[in-house]
């Protein structure tokens, strides 16, 4: 799954044939061939829309302006602040940002010593969470993260831990700063000892 930004790891911008010329960077094509809003990012696939608006006589013209359009989304994607309606669908970044928002609080209230159901119903969730996730992807990405690294489920800590360590993983694939594990209770559940979450 991807973190906050940019295109998720591992992901083209075409799964076959010559459409796939047309997208700006940014732009993940879905399982059916179509653009994915939810494995793309908000700025990339805002461009792409716009320029599949504008009627053109010839193909390559706007096959070209899609490419532009997308490269100067892309360039400027850092230093651009993208606001989609709270009524819109969400992006990769949104999408991902909230995933890891809610990821985090489960492993903040998972119990210190959880029961052998509570293991059980996280082993399910989490497995179960990995192949529904709404970015294919990233879904896929997560899912051979999950087969390589054998998931915790015996404590709070153990599971939390694991868990920072995923998220930096997709951090560092997408260009990112690396988080600090030893620290993943002081963001996620009782707040920074400084006090400004009190």
């Amino acid at each position: 799954m991807t973190a906050d930004s940019g295109e998720p790891s591992g992901a083209t911008t075409a799964v076959t044939g010559s459409s796939s010329a047309a997208l700006p960077p940014g732009v993940v094509l879905g399982k059916d061939g179509k653009p994915c809003r939810t494995c793309s990012s908000g700025s990339a696939f805002k461009a792409f829309a716009k320029s599949s608006l504008k009627p053109s006589n010839n193909n390559t013209t706007t096959t070209t302006k899609a490419a532009t359009a997308g490269a100067a989304v892309a360039a400027t994607g850092a230093a651009a602040t993208l606001t989609i309606p709270r009524d819109c669908p969400p992006d990769v970044e949104q999408l991902g940002r909230s995933t890891w928002t809610l990821l985090h609080s489960i492993a903040a209230t998972y119990p210190t010593t959880p029961s052998a159901r509570e293991q059980a119903d996280l082993q399910t969730f989490m497995s179960t969470f990995s192949r529904l996730y709404p970015c294919w992807v990233c879904a896929d990405d997560f899912q051979g993260y999950m087969a390589r690294e054998k998931m915790p489920v015996g404590s709070r800590d153990a599971f939390g831990q694991w868990l920072c360590e995923a998220h930096n993983a997709v951090n560092v694939k997408l260009g990112k700063q690396t988080f600090d594990c030893s620290k993943w209770q002081e963001r996620w559940r009782t707040g920074w000892k400084d006090g400004r979450c009190d």
